[in-house]
């Protein structure tokens, strides 16, 4: 049943294609998506209409005999979807069939047009996955004609061969079509699933509420909830509901994805909590332009020289206690980071000792951008860093001369280590085999909106 299965993924672009975020992420398919299924639809749709036809009792001769009836081709040349404002989806089609009648006599090829009507209904399930019916349906068969138009066949055989015909198409075409929506709702139970972030962090989405459906899109509300070591990422205040806003994003994509403040911020807690954006910076002793050295620090600091005559290595432990900082602004993305640093630096023992530490804030650009099913960022500086001496074991620091040997030694690599954590991605709303294409990202007032093309490859 590989066709009920290509074809169930089709049909699950109808739906709200979801696996997203918290009480703050809005997934929209438009018309425009409806379009697209519309068109890659067809063929999955031709080999699931080939139903079985039962034998033909031709009663024509002297002795009964059982005809066999094969569907030999379908061709379905017209396929349109529509939503249906508080319902769901109708589905319109126009199929041509072409049998054989294996008579004993002469075989005989026949077509028939057949029309087909379908409405569906899109639900919440008791795991918080869409669920789909069929709430009405129906096939409209028209004339049978011999394939080759000679109209050699008996007029009141052929119109029992039709008569059988359309009985069975009439019985199993929309079975066929009832097959292809529960292989649906099994495909659309796997969004519960967990999708990895990072080696020991997940993200798992499902809905939150039965979806909104107008004659233009279909609607609806996803939770995401990001875990640690198996463990929920809760933050320390509740969201606020988001309400997307209706013209949003590019007018016409296919599909419209809107993320709040809560994402993000839920997002950026795990990576506090797990620890992946501490770093320990160091340099090269032996090269000629490492900075990262009691030698270029006793520049700075006239008590680093007088500890360390001899060059020594330094370290530079980079740890986010508090919980980096997302601003979203009409058109501006920006990050905040609080880390502390403490620096330190070798004895002569191979223990390390500490020098002074610092409390630093460093402001960033975040630029977003997506990656077939995965939202991901780069960042860069904005203004100086800001530094504060926590502590000090070598006396009095300048901050200001500091901050220049900072710059140098301690930006690039935390915006490297940065940007390769960003550059791993978060799985957006989507299901298996489907991907965003020539997606634009804007930025709103505490919320970021995704408009994109979908491309589904089978």
């Amino acid at each position: 049943m590989a066709w009920a299965h290509r074809l169930g993924l089709l049909l699950a672009l109808l739906l709200p294609m979801v696996s997203a975020s918290t009480p703050g992420t809005v997934v929209r398919l438009n018309k425009a998506a409806l379009s697209y299924v519309s068109e890659i639809g067809k063929a999955p749709l031709q080999r699931a209409l080939q139903v079985t036809v039962p034998h033909f009792l031709d009663w024509s001769g002297e002795v009964l005999q059982p005809t066999r009836i094969r569907i030999l081709n379908v061709h379905v040349p017209r396929l349109h979807l529509k939503f249906i404002a508080g319902f769901g989806v109708r589905l319109l089609a126009a199929a041509n069939f072409t049998f054989k009648v294996f008579r004993a006599a002469e075989p005989l090829e026949l077509t028939l047009p057949v029309e087909l009507l379908a409405d569906t209904r899109v639900t919440q399930s008791s795991i918080r996955t869409p669920v789909v019916s069929i709430s009405t349906c129906s096939s409209f068969s028209g004339h049978a004609n011999e394939f080759d138009g000679s109209n050699s066949t008996p007029h009141a055989l052929l119109v029992l061969l039709q008569k059988h015909i359309k009985a069975v198409l009439s019985n199993k075409l929309c079975l066929s079509i009832s097959n292809l929506v529960q292989g649906v709702n099994v495909h659309l139970g796997t969004l519960i699933g967990l999708n990895p972030v990072g080696p020991e962090s997940q993200i798992r989405y499902s809905m939150v509420s039965v979806p909104t459906v107008t004659s233009d899109y279909i609607s609806l509300e996803v939770n995401a909830v990001l875990f640690l070591l198996g463990k929920p990422i809760v933050l320390p205040t509740d969201a606020t509901h988001f309400v997307l806003p209706r013209h949003v994003g590019t007018e016409g994509s296919m599909a419209t994805v809107g993320l709040s403040q809560h994402l993000f911020d839920s997002a950026l807690l795990l990576l506090q909590k797990s620890g992946a954006l501490n770093l320990d910076i160091t340099g090269q002793l032996r090269s000629d332009d490492n900075l990262l050295n009691t030698s270029a620090l006793g520049w700075l600091i006239p008590e680093v020289a007088r500890q360390f005559p001899e060059p020594m290595p330094v370290v530079l432990k980079v740890r986010l206690g508090a919980t980096p900082v997302a601003m979203l602004h009409t058109n501006n993305a920006t990050l905040r980071l609080q880390p502390f640093v403490e620096v330190l630096a070798a004895a002569s023992n191979s223990a390390f000792q500490s020098l002074f530490s610092l409390d630093v804030v460093v402001n960033l650009s975040l630029q977003l951008s997506v990656s077939k099913v995965k939202l991901q960022g780069t960042t860069s500086v904005l203004g100086d860093v800001q530094l504060t001496v926590a502590s000090s074991n070598v006396g009095f620091i300048d901050t200001d001369r500091v901050r220049a040997l900072m710059g140098t030694v301690f930006e690039k690599p935390l915006l490297d280590h940065l940007n390769a954590l960003l550059a791993m991605g978060i799985a957006l709303p989507g299901v298996v085999s489907l991907q965003y294409v020539a997606p634009e990202i804007f930025v709103y007032e505490g919320y970021v909106v995704i408009s994109s093309e979908l491309f589904y490859q089978s």
